[in-house]
């Protein structure tokens, strides 16, 4: 089979996938399931726990091969390896930074980031991210680079995820992804309890999806979605178009 059969049953599998209620009742209630042994902790990235589903990264991988940017911007670093993860892509197209945004790094984490073989292509900014002071560093930081990709995974209350999207979107290339994490908060039952300040009616999701009545920059990669099934980022992956 050549390359284009190939590709063209993979995306005919997929758009049936999409469309089997019973495999999505089936995802819908592991993952909801997974939840509660917090599954997305289990796992590493090149030494550093990395925080999320591996479906996710995989998406992440394809969309960095993709686009080949010149920066990634991650809002929210936690213990590194989402950033370690972007820059070991970036190492392997040999080009690029990332640059991690987060209100505290925390001197463990921080030192071990620092020690990491792939320092070299990661900087970090300690401060809020809706803060203008880090804006205007980050700002500072993307003059030049002509392919901008944007990733945002801290505070996911509505409004900071709000303003995180109306801050950084511009600087989003066309052609290049704007990714939205943790919109899965919107979907889950609420029996799911959580002790942060977000919730259902409060969340990434709803944050996105008032961003894009306002904003006809960026459409939602559903075929990305649709592939994954799994996935703490539904309609979280927009394509900058315009």
């Amino acid at each position: 089979m050549n390359e284009k059969k190939f590709q063209s049953r993979n995306r005919r599998h997929i758009i049936e996938m999409a469309k089997s209620n019973s495999f999505k009742k089936l995802t819908k209630s592991w993952f909801e399931s997974s939840v509660k042994f917090e599954y997305s902790y289990h796992f590493t990235w090149l030494g550093r726990p990395i925080i999320q589903y591996p479906q996710d990264i995989m998406a992440l991988q394809e969309i960095i091969w993709k686009v080949k940017p010149d920066l990634i911007i991650e809002t929210g670093i936690a213990r590194g390896g989402s950033l370690m993860f972007s820059a070991s892509i970036l190492q392997l197209l040999g080009k690029g930074k990332v640059l991690g945004i987060d209100i505290k790094i925390r001197p463990e984490n921080k030192k071990k980031i620092q020690q990491h073989f792939l320092w070299k292509r990661i900087s970090m900014i300690e401060g809020s991210s809706i803060d203008k002071k880090t804006i205007d560093k980050v700002y500072k930081f993307a003059k030049g680079k002509k392919r901008v990709m944007v990733v945002l995974d801290s505070n996911h209350t509505h409004e900071h995820v709000l303003n995180e999207l109306k801050a950084y979107s511009p600087l989003v290339s066309k052609n290049s992804y704007l990714v939205v994490f943790d919109t899965i908060i919107e979907d889950l039952p609420k029996k799911i309890e959580s002790k942060q300040p977000w919730s259902k009616g409060n969340n990434p999701k709803t944050a996105l999806l008032e961003f894009l009545k306002h904003n006809k920059q960026f459409k939602i990669d559903k075929e990305i979605e649709n592939k994954l099934m799994i996935s703490v980022a539904p309609s979280g992956y927009l394509q900058k178009i315009k």
